[in-house]
């Protein structure tokens, strides 16, 4: 297993971390199977969208924040982030991403995002490869 360390910048943003689910399937060896990807956070989580047009991550940002989790002061947590377990209970922590010759397998203008809901912070994404690995070269 691999841990990726993210750092966000924003309270709430998604962080394209495409290419270093890439790069940590080809320092696991990852060959054919399937990688799965965690996030061991209560206020982050992993979703696959459009990765082409920006505009895309904005549009679903000004929604979750205003529309579907805003904050409310009838919220009883706290630390006064229950927004932001909302949003990460509704993205999931987890994702399973087919990889075929070392390459994963996603759609065309798919990319694989930590959502970020509570930052600015240092995030980590676990990455485990399952299936069959490029040979040992001695």
């Amino acid at each position: 297993m691999e841990r990726l360390s993210i750092r966000t910048n924003r309270s709430t943003e998604l962080v394209d971390i495409t290419g270093q689910v890439q790069e940590a399937v080809a320092r696991l060896g990852g060959l054919d199977g399937v990688v799965y990807l965690f996030c061991p956070h209560t206020t982050a989580g992993l979703t696959l969208n459009e990765n082409w047009d920006p505009d895309v991550q904005r549009d679903i940002l000004l929604t979750m924040d205003g529309h579907i989790a805003p904050p409310d002061p009838r919220h009883r947590h706290g630390e006064g982030n229950s927004p932001a377990h909302i949003k990460a209970t509704l993205v999931g922590a987890d994702a399973a991403i087919f990889v075929e010759d070392g390459h994963l397998q996603l759609g065309r203008w798919q990319g694989v995002y930590l959502a970020e809901f509570d930052g600015p912070r240092q995030r980590q994404v676990w990455v485990k490869f399952l299936g069959e690995k490029r040979p040992i070269q001695p």
